[in-house]
């Protein structure tokens, strides 16, 4: 085949009939379309544009959304081996792409296919940012802009999209956000609309030192607040859902005459059972903050009052086995030896 000789019309056909209209010269090529045919169409006034580099859009308008986010992946993608097949399947929703091998869409984009309402529309976003192992050769170019990482997580599918985890996405899309509002509206509706818990987000962001930037820390301070808020109503929720006898809320323990025990969020004085929420956020005195934990509930536990320990996560995705676990200490009491008095104060 020369520069001159006419495709068929045959495989064009088909892939119109198959196939996204955005193709990879790698992939052209399996349809016995070489790279000199496929620039030969991509000329000005001809039926095919470069999209990117490698990349063909196989019509003469503008690129759809979709079109744009496939494109950018199978530019940033590791090349696919050499198949026999004649035409690559479309990936499902739960199938990976094996053109979009080692890539996946992140920031802005990820969120906005997350559905995220506070994230701008697919179509209005200049950039599309592709989260690539950091080994990748390739720089950023067009309307892709390249994310490297040392650690890639794993993506999931989304209209046969690779698309990187809510808190991965939000550090890669606050990262390039200088707007406090921005940052913060997209934290907010990350926890409300239950996409993630506030730790996962946390630990994002101080994986990717942002946390050093103050509009950053300050939309982290509130979004803690806010999750702190969303599991002390799931924690309310389920003592009256699940039957449970009412516990007195937020006190501080205390013993007559001496040192303060510490705060937790229920508390049954008959059974002598505490339960404490766990939102603690992963920054640098994580070991420091979990070692004050460990010692609350050991010196609580040695006063004979047993301490349920329950994450806001577990709260959400398991919260009749946590109303079980509760129920259990509550019953378990009965066969323990009497705890010592302390004295209950509001918090």
């Amino acid at each position: 085949m020369n520069h001159n000789t006419p495709l068929s019309p045959l495989p064009l056909q088909h892939l119109a009939d198959n196939q996204l209209r955005v193709m990879s010269t790698a992939q052209l090529s399996e349809h016995g379309i070489s790279s000199a045919d496929a620039g030969t169409h991509c000329r000005p006034g001809g039926p095919w544009q470069q999209l990117l580099p490698g990349v063909c859009l196989l019509h003469p308008g503008p690129p759809t959304s979709e079109e744009r986010l496939h494109g950018a992946l199978l530019y940033a993608g590791r090349p696919p081996a050499r198949t026999t097949r004649a035409v690559p399947a479309q990936p499902g929703a739960g199938e990976p792409h094996a053109a979009y091998a080692d890539a996946m869409i992140t920031g802005l984009a990820a969120l906005a296919l997350h559905r995220f309402s506070s994230a701008p529309p697919l179509l209005s976003l200049d950039r599309i940012d592709v989260l690539v192992p950091r080994t990748r050769r390739l720089r950023s170019i067009g309307f892709t802009r390249l994310v490297r990482s040392h650690a890639m997580p794993t993506p999931q599918q989304i209209t046969g999209v690779p698309v990187a985890p809510v808190p991965r996405a939000l550090a890669d899309a606050v990262a390039q956000l200088a707007e406090a509002g921005a940052v913060r509206r997209l934290l907010t509706e990350a926890v409300r609309g239950g996409h993630c818990e506030p730790a996962a987000i946390v630990r994002e962001l101080n994986h990717a030192r942002l946390l050093t930037r103050p509009h950053v820390v300050d939309a982290v301070d509130s979004l803690l607040a806010e999750g702190r808020a969303i599991a002390e109503d799931r924690l309310y929720r389920m003592v009256a859902e699940y039957g449970l006898p009412d516990p007195l809320w937020n006190v501080d323990l205390r013993l007559p005459g001496g040192p303060h025990l510490g705060g937790v969020d229920a508390y049954w004085p008959d059974q002598a059972v505490a339960v404490e929420l766990d939102t603690r956020a992963p920054r640098q005195d994580e070991d420091a903050l979990w070692s004050e934990y460990v010692r609350k509930r050991e010196h609580l536990e040695r006063l004979g009052i047993t301490v349920v320990h329950i994450t806001p996560k577990k709260l959400r995705d398991a919260m009749e086995q946590q109303a079980a676990i509760v129920r259990t200490a509550l019953m378990a009491s009965t066969d323990r030896d009497p705890a010592a008095y302390v004295v209950v104060l509001p918090r």
